[in-house]
């Protein structure tokens, strides 16, 4: 129902109202949110909002959303509608791909929530009864901070009637070490002339020359030991207790520990790096399809009005 004129149609809750939950964002949410708003603004011609579903994992007040997907919604006299059987669709494909997850709240752009962010907001209460509610500000400028911010709503009395209010959330980023190099491959889209090396590049070739001049001080270290077990070089009890104390501070790499996770890490890199080459490719495949789309109707209607004056 819509708000009554007294109420000044208020949809945020005071400021003393604290939060209830820990939220930690991963930076693919963000990332999907972007997308989706530049896709539809593409093909509508018009910035226009978005509407999306959040999965991630909860434990207690923890919430940390991990990944999102799009969802589908009708015009009904000025208000919004999701469309539940889309969703129910899509929610069978995540669990099958993504069983861990649940789908904990939803996402929309825009400057502020609204009464109509409260009228969805109603709806996917049907769905999860504690949702969030992720806004992103795409137009948002001369600003430091990440357009995004997080309510979770409460039920709060004003003129003695019950309403439905948001509270802004406090939330932190959080990101793994495969996610952050397939993230930073997949923004910086390079043509395949251009010789600049990306920041996850930068950041390996670091970490590369830190061990490996990690491994030529060990490497030293190791040999003295053996000198001095030889006889060759004097035993010197000083040096020995602090090459005794650096070799308890050194990760202990077990073969039996080490290598799986080390390939799995492997892995997971890997696989977020084709990820990025896949979405490039299907990016590249998606312009030419609409180029050749283009090119197809101009010669179909080149060859409509030669027939109608010839």
């Amino acid at each position: 129902a819509a708000p009554s004129a007294n109420d000044d149609g208020k949809v945020m809750a005071d400021s003393g109202v604290s939060a209830t939950v820990s939220v930690s964002l991963h930076p693919l949410v963000i990332m999907n949110i972007s997308e989706h708003w530049t896709r539809t603004k593409a093909q509508e011609g018009r910035p226009v909002p978005v509407y999306g579903a959040l999965i991630g994992k909860q434990n207690g007040r923890d919430i940390e959303l991990m990944n999102s997907f799009e969802l589908d919604y009708n015009m009904i006299d000025g208000c919004v509608v999701i469309d539940r059987d889309y969703y129910n669709t899509k929610e069978e494909q995540f669990k099958q791909v993504f069983s861990d997850m649940d789908f904990l709240g939803w996402y929309s752009t825009g400057d502020q929530p609204s009464q109509v962010d409260i009228a969805v907001h109603r709806q996917i209460t049907e769905i999860n009864e504690s949702p969030l509610f992720l806004q992103m500000s795409p137009g948002q400028q001369n600003s430091t901070d990440l357009p995004v911010s997080l309510y979770e709503s409460v039920i709060d009395m004003i003129n003695c009637s019950a309403r439905m209010l948001f509270v802004k959330l406090p939330y932190t980023l959080a990101t793994e070490e495969a996610e952050r190099i397939g993230l930073d491959h997949v923004a910086r889209i390079a043509g395949s002339n251009d010789q600049t090396t990306s920041r996850a590049g930068d950041h390996l070739l670091a970490q590369h020359s830190a061990i490996k001049m990690l491994a030529s001080r060990v490497r030293l270290v190791l040999e003295y030991v053996k000198a001095v077990d030889r006889g060759e070089l004097e035993h010197n009890h000083e040096i020995m207790r602090q090459i005794r104390a650096l070799s308890h501070r050194l990760p202990v790499l077990e073969s039996g520990r080490f290598k799986p996770e080390f390939y799995t890490q492997c892995n997971d890199v890997a696989l977020m790096a084709l990820l990025g080459t896949v979405m490039k490719s299907a990016n590249n495949l998606n312009q030419f399809v609409n180029k050749f789309n283009t090119v197809y109707q101009r010669q179909g209607m080149g060859r409509r009005m030669r027939g109608i004056f010839f």
